[in-house]
């Protein structure tokens, strides 16, 4: 705790201030993506960036320069009460590091900050099926750990602009720019205060993120219109050559994962009435295309895609378009019409339009791209 000096002093080390907006980059990048679907790939990636930064804090603040590390804002229940006592008379004290109110929230900013990277990968690597703990956990955990990981960062936002507001108010009371402190790590302080700025060390995080980010999106720079980037890619699904020609022969060859093996049973039961037309399937062929879809199924929850619509359809429901699913219908809500009827798609079954993996069958949400339908 310390008076304003006459003179100024590095308080803020340089490492201290590239985490800090690095660490609000990636927050502000992981929030606006995470309602797209398609930006899945850059939220990951903004979510690694994010909570890489917090395990350097968790170091930093062990071994870093004076003001960095926690021992320094690590103030009692008291002190913080005082401080906002104080706040609101508009006599509190001015601290030359984080004030007591400011310790405290760091803090939970930064407990909050690990549950949404914690959260993150176990919805990554259970839902999703990528990342450190793909295989190692299961659909239904991923699916729980999602409204965690969004109570998480809903929390943080708010806690975000109740730390803004402190900084504000703090800089009226105290007359000195506090968010203008954290660019130049200055402040009014006794030259004695001031601290080393570690610019190496600064100059090697601010690498590691450029060069990881370049290499993680280099693919989108390398692509070409003949082959798109794939930002996920997965162990090829069971296949079967019988099922492909019979079933390519009119349309796209569905995988069996997008239905749950009762529907199969259904529309191979019906073949004679396929949509208007009679499949005509007999003998071993009609058997081994049976057998493929019903053993391949949505059941099977190999994919995020049967995961999700599997779980869409009760089990009284057996339906054998897969445009009619709840699931489909909800995945597909905010398509325009001049989509489905522009020459490039043609038709709602006609997913290889837009989905780059949909021949493979997976449908990652980040394989997905709307064409251009412009004449």
């Amino acid at each position: 705790m310390a008076g304003h000096g006459q003179h100024k002093a590095l308080i803020w080390d340089l490492p201290t201030r590239v985490f800090h907006w690095l660490l609000v980059l990636g927050f502000a990048v992981g929030w606006i993506s995470s309602e797209n679907d398609r930006l899945v790939y850059l939220h990951v990636y903004a979510g690694y960036v994010f909570f890489g930064l917090l395990v350097f804090r968790l170091v930093w603040g062990a071994v870093g320069s004076r003001f960095a590390r926690f021992r320094s804002f690590a103030h009692d229940w008291p002190s913080v009460t005082a401080y906002l006592k104080g706040l609101l008379n508009g006599e509190a004290q001015r601290y030359v590091g984080h004030n007591p109110a400011g310790g405290w929230a760091i803090f939970l900013l930064i407990f909050l900050g690990l549950g949404i990277g914690i959260t993150g990968m176990l919805v990554l690597g259970g839902e999703e099926g990528h990342g450190p703990l793909r295989h190692l956990v299961s659909y239904d955990v991923g699916s729980a750990s999602k409204e965690l990981h969004e109570g998480f960062a809903t929390f943080m936002l708010l806690l975000v602009f109740v730390h803004i507001a402190g900084v504000i108010v703090e800089s009226f009371l105290h007359k000195e720019n506090l968010i203008w402190s954290m660019v130049t790590g200055v402040k009014n302080a006794a030259p004695e205060l001031g601290v080393s700025r570690f610019g190496i060390l600064a100059v090697l995080m601010l690498a590691i993120v450029f060069s990881s980010a370049a290499y993680y999106f280099r693919g989108y720079v390398q692509e070409t219109k003949e082959t798109p980037f794939r930002p996920y890619s997965h162990e090829k699904l069971a296949d079967n050559a019988t099922w492909r020609t019979e079933c390519g022969d009119c349309h796209m060859a569905f995988h069996p994962s997008l239905l749950p093996a009762r529907s199969w049973q259904k529309l191979m039961a019906q073949q004679s009435d396929h949509f208007g037309d009679d499949l005509a399937l007999e003998g071993e062929t009609l058997q081994e295309v049976t057998d493929f879809l019903l053993n391949n199924s949505a059941d099977k929850g190999e994919t995020e895609a049967a995961n999700k619509m599997i779980r869409s359809i009760s089990a009284d429901q057996a339906p054998i378009a897969i445009t009619e699913t709840r699931y489909w219908k909800h995945k597909h809500s905010e398509i325009g019409d001049e989509y489905w009827k522009s020459k490039r798609v043609g038709s709602k079954s006609n997913c290889a339009a837009c989905h780059l993996d949909a021949n493979d069958g997976w449908y990652e949400d980040s394989n997905m791209r709307l064409p251009d339908i412009k004449p």
